[in-house]
């Protein structure tokens, strides 16, 4: 009682700073399609709000939550610097027990399918992207050692993505660790309600990692849910100053290689489209660092309309609302083609698979052109 009173007062704080002035509804993807308030960030508030108030939540309530992306771009347009992903996972948890019980059956398997290795292994191969494409890189001797985020599913779906990574970290004199799968960073856990189990895997993180001076995300949804872990936690909580620790070390890759001289690597003219993932440029505020690596090496950037809007993928949503979230990848791929682009690339491995999908232009992660 005391957790949902904290959080519930939490909420009302975020929603104090909302002043209604409706910049959010420009930039939400959901109400772009649907044209609805209630499917707008201002309009999912009012919900909360209402809900916090003690009135009568619905269905159709935890529907208009649901169909939100969680992409945060309205963060990005806010004036007023309003947390609403925060405000979101607060607002879900506080009417899940409206949610059918199919519903909840249907979301257990599913999460559990994607979070249990020897489970998704077993089937995840199928639906395999690409498999490793180049020879091993050995690095030489150093004492320049750093933790590599394996992912829960992109070892199986695209394994080529963490070799490359640890490629190119190796041709500039680091050591790898790879994280193992099982050591999932609690993503999907968290973005469908499931917040105790999220919550034991990023302590176990936490516990585990803490002895690495650098940790790398190839996967800009599991970055940033990593730089997130010291919101779970209350300040006077003994893991609070841990968890910020972890997020201060965990750096996206494009951050880890913008700083580092890249000459070893061949430039080329080819061109390509980059697609930014929600997460990248809204979540983790990293909007245009990997365009600027790539135009370093000499890639051409065709232009993109609208690249501020998600592409449809955003974890499980492409799951749950199908419908929605393909007519978002079909607008995206309409935008990503349009400079006809030799090659798609993007920075996290659902907007890789969700696109690939829908094109027959290849789709990358940009790090693998590096490695090429």
């Amino acid at each position: 009682m005391q957790t949902i009173n904290i959080k519930n007062l939490e909420a009302n704080e975020i929603i104090r700073k909302c002043v209604h002035c409706g910049f959010c509804l420009a930039t939400c993807p959901t109400y772009q399609l649907l044209g609805s308030e209630l499917d707008s960030p201002r309009g999912r508030v009012y919900l909360i709000k209402s809900a916090l108030e003690n009135n009568k939540a619905s269905v159709q309530s935890l529907q208009h939550l649901d169909r939100c992306l969680t992409c945060r771009s309205c963060e990005t347009t806010c004036p007023s610097g309003v947390q609403y992903g925060r405000l979101l996972d607060i607002g879900r948890a506080l009417i899940e027990h409206k949610r059918p019980l199919w519903q909840k059956v249907y979301r257990l398997m599913v999460r559990k399918f994607l979070t249990t290795p020897p489970l998704f292994n077993t089937l995840g191969f199928l639906f395999q992207h690409s498999k490793v494409q180049t020879p091993i890189v050995i690095a030489k001797s150093t004492s320049k050692k750093v933790l590599l985020l394996g992912g829960c599913v992109q070892p199986t779906l695209a394994p080529n993505i963490n070799h490359s990574v640890k490629n190119i970290l190796a041709k500039l004199g680091y050591q790898v660790q790879e994280s193992t799968q099982n050591q999932c960073c609690g993503a999907i856990d968290q973005h469908l309600n499931a917040n105790h189990e999220a919550l034991q895997k990023i302590k176990k993180n936490i516990d585990t990692w803490n002895s690495f001076e650098v940790i790398i995300s190839s996967a800009s949804g599991c970055g940033m849910m990593v730089k997130d872990y010291a919101s779970f936690f209350a300040p006077e909580d003994a893991y609070y100053q841990k968890a910020q620790a972890i997020s201060k070390k965990t750096q996206d890759i494009a951050q880890f290689l913008a700083p580092q001289d890249l000459s070893i690597f061949k430039t080329t003219d080819k061109k390509i489209a980059y697609h930014s993932p929600c997460t990248m440029q809204h979540g983790q505020k990293l909007a245009g660092l990997v365009e600027s690596i790539l135009s370093r090496l000499g890639y051409i950037l065709a232009p993109t309309q609208d690249a501020h809007l998600c592409c449809g993928s955003a974890g499980t949503y492409s799951i749950f609302e199908a419908k929605i979230s393909k007519q978002l990848k079909t607008n995206k791929l309409k935008h990503l083609s349009t400079g006809n682009p030799e090659v798609i690339v993007t920075a996290n491995i659902g907007c890789l698979i969700h696109l690939q999908k829908g094109t027959k232009i290849p789709v990358k992660h940009w790090i693998e052109l590096l490695n090429g």
